[in-house]
């Protein structure tokens, strides 16, 4: 009756009329993120795979700037919080 039936999205193979294309079959019209080609965990299938390679990528490379970086974001954001509830950090001086 076609109630329950979903409709499908419709296809479309657009090639321009005049494109060369080139040998690695990029397509202009491709939609792609700018860091594709460095990561590990955008090819992958399945959430395990991700997981895992994110980890792989992980254990590779740690950047310790930026984990300073947070750190420092981290407790600047702290005092500020304990600034606006009027904390006394006299209570830890003698």
């Amino acid at each position: 009756m076609g109630i329950f039936k979903l409709r499908k999205n419709k296809k479309f193979s657009y090639q321009p009329r005049y494109y060369k294309s080139n040998e690695d079959g990029g397509s202009p019209f491709e939609i792609k993120h700018k860091f594709d080609d460095y990561r590990k965990t955008v090819g992958s299938t399945g959430l395990k795979g991700k997981f895992t390679n994110a980890l792989d990528e992980l254990k590779e490379e740690p950047d310790r700037e930026v984990n300073r970086r947070i750190l420092i974001i981290v407790t600047v954001l702290l005092l500020v919080f304990l600034f606006i509830i009027d904390f006394d950090l006299s209570i830890f001086f003698s």
